[in-house]
């Protein structure tokens, strides 16, 4: 028998209405009154939000946005943290039949300016501050020509477009930005309330009927961004129908009842947290307690204060909140959803029996998980394995071949192995991505259209998947995907360094850190270098979860090479791993 496994057929699968717009409205119709958000922020009164007026900031979301110019498929940029703002946002996105470009507050201005890029964004909504940063600053830095005409532009018919020289070499389709939250200097960008209540606004009705009569389950709904074996982050696209389907499945999954009170600072451009916490929320008619940014202590508060049924955090941050000061005096007893893994879990008040499905296997490229455990399943059945195929989803494990002259996995080449034999995942489904914005399908789907995910297992008799971790070179740190081609070609501009290899090592809280080996030049540079002025360079253009958590200095002798002359990771992981057991 062939490793090929089937789920259920969609059809068989309770689901409702599958566009980003569709199921916003049918929660917001059954749930109307109830409380569908909160979110506390320092100095500011605590927004509360009923699905109600969920539905209504959306809505007028999309109507400013269709006055203004978006239309079908639109590429519109989202960058925000988790406040009401972002659901609003996003959901208003999708009921304007534009598509969502959900970036990464952790990105740096290079890294903004990529993605602005690689996504041909046309219109922006962006947060003003985030934590110490001037996000409005740093994107007139990046388009200066789009803040120096927004004053022109005001009072303009969104038909008569904008001026010439507004238009931008570096990002040729950006046109307008809206800044939520502080002001910003006079004519800098147009403000998130003026968006919404001084400028113009299409008919309810041409939004909330026609618009929306158009909208088809197979668009272009979001945009994710997730680090790939290239240097650059990836550019994933998902149809309405797989966000739709994800957000509907995560109830099933968790197995949550209309009383959840979800509690998450980890932002919802991660395609996890979005369909975990926004789709499992609004779902089951729970309510979604916001956090702008992870503090540990303001995270405890918030679950006393608003009685935080279902806890969503990465791995790396549960320690962090069993250590701070307030942990054992806080009364947790409203938590309900915490699984054996969690600490959370042995906290004096907490009372809870409910098992996690952390049996379960997916990425990005499937909007989430592919296969799973739901909650409540046999713990027998679930043990040791990552799950059987969800609703729709065909899995396969076929023959890793490395393309000998990129040293690349070949997307295409491989025979289908049998159940148990080791290979590489394999997944096609209604929830697999569309495809990378600017490479061609043909290179992203092998030639019966699954995805080869890099990822290796096996799957069993019992057609249960088994992931055993990465075949290519991806770090895993904290729950994000870390490309470490793309750290190698910034450290590699450092002053004094000759050649950058990055590898990821086994860490009890993180999963993997990142660790990137340096070869000094033969200069007064390479000589004056240390860990410190790498590092410090690093985080000068990375995303903070992408600076190298160590830099060690090793001698090109030391290196591997392969044909294609790229330093070989596996022999320099081994080096790594013993040299900082050498430091510790």
């Amino acid at each position: 028998m062939d490793s090929t496994i089937r789920g259920i057929p969609l059809a068989e699968e309770e689901l409702g209405a599958l566009t980003l717009g569709g199921f916003l409205r049918e929660v917001c119709a059954k749930y109307a009154d109830k409380e569908a958000l909160v979110c506390h922020a320092a100095g500011r009164p605590v927004v509360r939000m009923t699905y109600a007026e969920v539905w209504a900031e959306a809505s007028s979301v999309a109507r400013a946005l269709v006055a203004r110019g978006v239309g079908k498929e639109t590429r519109v940029g989202l960058l925000a943290t988790n406040r009401a703002e972002w659901i609003t946002a996003m959901f208003g996105i999708a009921l304007s039949g534009g598509t969502c470009v959900l970036m990464s507050t952790f990105s740096k201005p290079a890294e903004l300016e990529y993605q602005l890029r690689a996504a041909d964004v046309t219109f922006l909504l962006f947060e003003r501050s985030v934590l110490d940063r001037d996000l409005a600053t740093e994107l007139a830095a990046v388009c200066p020509e789009l803040s120096n005409a927004a004053a022109q532009v005001s009072g303009r018919r969104p038909s008569a477009g904008l001026p010439d020289e507004v238009q931008s070499k570096k990002l040729p389709f950006l046109r307008r930005a809206v800044c939520i939250g502080d002001a910003v200097p006079k004519g800098a960008f147009e403000l998130w309330s003026d968006f919404l209540k001084n400028g113009p606004l299409a008919p309810a009705s041409l939004v909330e009927e026609g618009i929306a009569s158009q909208i088809a389950p197979t668009d272009r709904g979001l945009v994710f961004f997730s680090s790939g074996s290239t240097g650059e982050p990836k550019a994933i696209v998902h149809a309405h129908r797989a966000a739709a389907i994800q957000c509907w499945r995560w109830r099933r999954i968790f197995k949550v009842d209309s009383n959840v009170r979800t509690w998450t600072a980890n932002g919802f451009f991660w395609a996890g947290n979005f369909a975990m916490a926004v789709g499992a929320t609004f779902a089951a008619g729970g309510c979604l307690v916001l956090q702008r940014c992870f503090v540990p202590g303001e995270a405890l508060r918030l679950m006393q204060t608003e009685r935080v049924s279902l806890p969503l955090a990465w791995p790396h941050q549960w320690p962090q909140l069993v250590e701070e000061p307030a942990y054992r005096q806080v009364d947790l007893s409203s938590l309900r959803y915490v699984g054996e893994a969690s600490p959370l879990r042995k906290h004096p008040t907490v009372r809870s029996n409910w098992q996690e499905p952390v049996a379960a296997y997916g990425s990005t490229e499937t909007l989430t998980l592919s296969t799973a455990h739901p909650s409540g399943t046999d713990p027998d059945f679930a043990q040791g394995n990552h799950g059987l195929a969800l609703p729709g989803n065909i899995l396969r494990i076929v023959e890793p071949v490395v393309d000998p002259k990129t040293s690349e996995l070949d997307p295409k080449a491989g025979k289908v192995m049998k159940r148990g034999e080791f290979g590489q995942i394999a997944v096609k489904g209604p929830t697999l991505m569309l495809g990378y914005l600017r490479k061609p399908v043909e290179d992203t789907f092998d030639d019966e259209g699954f995805f080869r995910s890099g990822d290796g297992g096996f799957i069993d008799d019992e057609g249960r998947l088994h992931w055993e971790g990465r075949l290519n070179d991806i770090v895993k740190t904290g729950g994000a995907n870390v490309s470490p081609l793309e750290i190698d070609q910034v450290v590699a501009t450092c002053p004094g360094v000759k050649i950058a290899a990055t590898v990821g090592i086994p860490h009890d809280k993180l999963g993997e850190i990142v660790i990137t080996c340096v070869v000094r030049e033969a200069t007064e540079a390479g000589i004056a270098l240390d860990e410190g002025k790498v590092r410090a360079f690093a985080s000068e253009q990375l995303s903070s979860y992408k600076v190298p958590r160590r830099v060690l200095f090793i001698l090109e002798s030391e290196l591997e090479f392969t044909s294609t002359n790229k330093a070989k990771r596996g022999p320099l992981k081994t080096l790594a791993a013993k040299r900082l057991a050498e430091k510790n």
